[in-house]
């Protein structure tokens, strides 16, 4: 199906990028053969350093013409293989192209190239008083995130990577560099391309400049956490805080064993029970009291044990580093063992029987699965530690059973980490005859099938 890369072929890429950007050393080519996952790496032929749209649309147009697959590569967080180039032929890097191309501060945009990291592109609007809100924990670079439709921890406000892009530069297959989308924030003109490649994971194209929505720093921001007994209770307590009128920043579950593994390596003050971590914000003082006080109420109604809440920035941002380090802090917890992260989400009425479903099943087979997720959004992420292959086996029977749950609530079977290899199989229960017009769409954009091949669709 496809071609191996030939010394003619690497003399052009050295004529498109120059010789310093593109590497068959050993080293460059295992350190892009996988991602976070727990997926098999598998070698590239040849890592190419991007440097500019053109040179990014030159070699798609070259490996096109000649049959060679092409693997679009940020920084190597994705948690479901997606960036694995599993068919080897081209890696295309774009973690060296990483400029701010302008901010737009009156709109309350910046245009950017692919590879910026977003907390390093939210330090550099520090200055401005605006931020990017996508939030996914790892300095994911905001080409992978909208590829991956990346979403976090303030989704529950300002909604997933989506949400927050108004237009985009794309190469595609053939060599052709489009714009899609608009600076303008009302948008009513022809097809939703923009959407379109958002998500698709460098199977339709690669983004190669993004103009994004940026929000104002809140004035005033307050952390909450509220711990409970038991996890059912934690879990009403989410859909009466999203039913009754509040607005939180974030809404976050963490289990009791979490919450363990953070006071005892990370000094954070928690109890060893089921825990919400909330933020809210807000534009004064009196709004942000009043929200607090709120929340208060229903926490305390609905049994909460113990109640914190903190305009402190110090201790705010203690609170969410540990919660940002959480799976980083859970390995050097279980030394020896390897990790299993799955993540589904449903509808928020339909989040307690999930939790129900998966705490049902924790019990009946006595495995040990941590769970912490974005709560306000119907998200949760269980990890499953496993010693051999065997007990690999029996955790991915369980991750099926989890997301066919999911799927009988009316959720999806990934709410942010994308499908990639690990989801694949998962998308004709989810999507049906939708999935044949997603391949419809594949093939008149990518007709040899050279972008990130084997992603998304099942046995492919």
């Amino acid at each position: 199906m496809f071609n191996a890369l030939t010394p003619d072929i690497l003399a052009r890429l050295r004529e498109i990028h120059g010789a310093d950007n593109v590497s068959t050393a050993r080293a460059d080519i295992e350190l892009h053969a996988r991602d976070q996952s727990h997926h098999e790496a598998h070698d590239a032929e040849v890592v190419v350093f991007a440097q500019t749209a053109e040179g990014i649309a030159a070699t798609l147009k070259l490996a096109n013409d000649a049959h060679i697959p092409v693997t679009a590569w940020g920084v190597g967080t994705g948690l479901e293989g997606a960036a694995i180039p599993l068919h080897g032929g081209i890696l295309l890097s774009l973690e060296r192209m990483n400029r701010i191309v302008e901010v737009h501060a009156d709109d309350f945009q910046v245009t950017v190239q692919p590879g910026i990291g977003h907390k390093d592109l939210n330090a550099q609007l520090a200055r401005t008083g605006l931020f990017f809100p996508p939030d996914p924990g790892a300095n994911a670079t905001v080409g992978g995130m909208l590829a991956n439709n990346a979403a976090g921890i303030r989704t529950v406000k300002y909604g997933a990577t989506k949400d927050n892009v108004l237009a985009m530069q794309v190469a595609l297959a053939d060599g052709r560099l489009i714009r899609v989308g608009s600076r303008s924030v009302k948008q009513s003109s022809g097809y939703n391309l923009l959407q379109l490649i958002v998500g698709s994971e460098g199977t339709l194209g690669i983004i190669t400049e993004a103009t994004l929505k940026l929000v104002p720093v809140p004035a005033h921001m307050s952390a909450v956490v509220a711990s409970f007994d038991t996890v059912e209770a934690a879990v009403e307590t989410v859909v009466a805080v999203r039913g009754g009128g509040l607005d939180p920043a974030a809404l976050e579950l963490v289990d009791a064993a979490h919450c363990r593994m953070l006071r005892e390596t990370e000094g954070v003050d928690l109890p060893d029970k089921p825990t919400l971590f909330m933020e809210f914000h807000a534009a004064g003082r009196d709004a942000l009291e009043a929200g607090v006080a709120a929340v208060r109420d229903i926490c305390t109604e609905l049994g909460a044990v113990a109640f914190r809440a903190t305009t402190d920035a110090a201790e705010r941002k203690k609170l969410w580093h540990a919660r940002h380090h959480s799976y980083e802090i859970m390995v050097r917890s279980h030394p020896g063992m390897h990790f299993f992260i799955m993540d589904v989400a449903v509808p928020i009425s339909a989040y307690p029987e999930l939790i129900g479903f998966v705490e049902d099943i924790k019990r009946e087979t006595g495995v040990t699965a941590y769970m912490i997720g974005h709560a306000g959004d119907g998200n949760i992420h269980v990890e499953f530690p496993y010693a051999d292959e065997a007990e690999f086996a029996h955790r991915m029977t369980l991750n099926r059973r989890i997301v066919h749950k999911a799927l009988a609530l009316g959720g999806t079977a990934t709410g942010e980490h994308g499908v990639g290899l690990g989801k694949a199989e998962f998308m004709p229960a989810e999507h049906g005859d939708a999935l044949d017009v997603m391949r419809t769409v594949k093939q008149a954009l990518d007709p040899h099938g050279i972008l990130n091949p084997g992603k998304l669709f099942p046995g492919e």
